[in-house]
């Protein structure tokens, strides 16, 4: 099976070294533009699979870059990913209107942008990624309903599942309970929003019973995330 091409367009030469590196080693095929302009002409020549874009960059900005791929037939329903500095609600609202499917502020966890690739591919192509999702030492074998810890395996209930499930495609992000309801239990479900703290409370316990960290964070007045950052 041929790998999934990812194009990083990055400018700073760290960043991008390292995300070549990360994304190489979990079996990704990886092209690197430097600027605007090199990355309109690699998308055209590498067909990339998805494109991790900085934001700010040389010659043409990668708001531009993302503009142009949504204009463009032959790339409009490529997945793309906005890496950047700026962190005003304004800026991500402005990046995910222009086209981009996720956005990352730097500096970010490489293990996080990775899920984030892994959960975008999923979400928008399916085929290209196999039905396994990892985040720290936690992984997941969708098909099979299994969830390991690093090398010991964790037994679930059903709604425990879709809950780590839902929190391990979206790592680091925080979803209140209404929105948690929503995704697992279903909006034309009728369970108490208390129900949440419950299911997350077992979900917890089983997470941490051979000693490991807890990985869910409680964002007080706004809801729960996976976070093992």
């Amino acid at each position: 099976m041929a790998k999934t091409k990812v194009l990083i367009v990055e400018d700073e030469e760290a960043i991008a070294t390292l995300l070549d590196y990360n994304l190489t080693r979990e079996e990704f095929d990886v092209r690197i533009a430097v600027d605007g302009e090199d990355a309109l002409m690699k998308l055209q020549e590498f067909h990339p699979d998805i494109a991790i874009i900085d934001w700010m960059l040389p010659k043409i900005s990668g708001i531009e870059v993302c503009r142009r791929v949504r204009q463009n037939p032959d790339t409009k329903n490529l997945p793309i990913i906005m890496l950047t500095a700026r962190s005003e609600e304004a800026d991500r609202i402005r990046g995910l209107e222009t086209g981009a499917d996720d956005y990352m502020t730097k500096p970010f966890s490489t293990a996080e942008l990775i899920a984030r690739v892994k959960a975008v591919l999923r979400r928008i192509r399916p085929a290209l990624v196999e039905d396994v999702v990892a985040y720290g030492d936690l992984r997941i074998d969708r098909t099979a309903h299994r969830v390991w810890r690093g090398d010991k395996e964790i037994h679930l209930g059903p709604t425990e599942f879709r809950l780590i499930d839902h929190l391990i495609q979206h790592p680091g992000r925080v979803f209140s309970r209404e929105q948690l309801l929503n995704a697992v239990w279903g909006s034309d479900v009728f369970v108490e929003v208390r129900t949440v703290d419950v299911h997350v409370g077992r979900l917890r316990k089983a997470l941490v019973k051979f000693g490991h960290e807890d990985p869910i964070r409680t964002v007080r007045a706004a809801g729960y995330s996976l976070d093992l950052s």
